[in-house]
């Protein structure tokens, strides 16, 4: 996140600066350097893990990480670029390695790993991880333009200032008689209260805030459905059900 922050030259974290204006950059690249390592280092140092199982957990991380920063690449290069010729699959693409292999997919499938799960098992999980982490990242971008609680920070609406290529966004400009003037409002990194409307509203119009909650109602509704089917009952099972359910109804 502190990478992201610097990449996306981000002001706000969950409502408070991000590290790298408080600390400055440097600092705040060392520290997510350190944050990194640890996460190798509490693999490696784990007695109860023997090495076999610790070389498959590495290999895990090692691949997750070369997905996150394969899917930063994309957002990055879409940015630095001045790209907004995306369709949804490519916005599919980035946020899946982007944001659903560290959030979701990878976590669930070392657990399982871990656990002692069969490769059904394993796959399922994961499966169902990627599907739901790329629904919470979808509800994100909703939320960061809708959303009730958001509208009292300072980050609201802060998608449009920066310019991102949201779900929401890439089907507007895909579909919307205005696409662009939105372009345009994403291109200009504006913080005025008034343009940030106009673009929501372009959105709205296009039914683009209603296509990605949709979207994402169907990936959950669909992983729940192999979830249930690959796994047997469970406290740990019906949590995670349940999480599901949350991440795509949550309003703040």
């Amino acid at each position: 996140m502190i990478h992201d922050d610097i990449a996306d030259e981000s002001t706000l974290r969950r409502g408070v600066p991000c590290m790298h204006l408080t600390e400055g950059e440097g600092l705040a690249i060392n520290a997510a350097d350190l944050a990194l390592s640890q996460v190798t280092g509490l693999v490696v140092g784990d007695g109860s893990l023997d090495s076999e199982m610790k070389l498959r957990v590495l290999d895990e991380l090692v691949q997750m990480t070369t997905r996150t920063i394969e899917g930063q690449a994309l957002d990055i290069g879409w940015a630095r670029d001045g790209r907004f010729d995306l369709t949804v699959s490519d916005y599919l693409t980035m946020a899946s390695d982007k944001t659903a292999y560290y959030s979701g997919g990878t976590p669930l499938a070392v657990g399982a790993i871990i656990g002692g799960g069969s490769e059904e098992q394993v796959e399922a999980l994961r499966s169902f991880g990627m599907a739901t982490g790329l629904a919470f990242q979808i509800q994100d971008d909703i939320l960061n333009l809708v959303g009730k609680k958001e509208a009292v920070k300072k980050d609201f609406r802060s998608d449009i200032t920066e310019g991102k290529r949201t779900l929401i966004a890439v089907h507007a400009i895909e579909h919307s008689p205005q696409s662009k003037e939105l372009i345009n409002i994403l291109a200009s990194h504006t913080v005025q209260p008034t343009m940030l409307a106009i673009a929501v509203d372009i959105m709205k119009n296009a039914g683009s805030i209603d296509f990605a909650h949709d979207y994402a109602t169907g990936l959950v509704n669909n992983a729940k459905v192999e979830l249930i089917a690959a796994l047997e009952p469970s406290k740990p099972k019906d949590l995670l059900l349940s999480m599901a359910d949350f991440f795509i109804n949550r309003m703040n």
